[in-house]
């Protein structure tokens, strides 16, 4: 996927639920829902009860973050 696709995507989804796939080490899995809820040059954020947690876009290009769009 390229770069802009995946930033106008998220712009495009503002403030809609999201369930955010984290993988970490040793094969754990982090999952979150939340609402996307800004959207900056290098990052976005997710509202996950009330508290913001930031993720990068490359973290989408490399897997290594998956967002289902609910």
């Amino acid at each position: 996927m390229n770069l802009n696709v995946i930033k106008d995507q998220i712009k495009n989804n503002l403030n809609k639920k999201v369930l955010v796939s984290v993988f970490g080490l040793r094969n754990r899995v982090d999952r979150f829902e939340g609402t996307l809820y800004k959207a900056y040059p290098n990052i976005f954020t997710v509202l996950i009860r009330g508290e913001e947690k930031s993720f990068t876009y490359r973290d989408v290009i490399t897997g290594e973050v998956k967002l289902k769009y609910l």
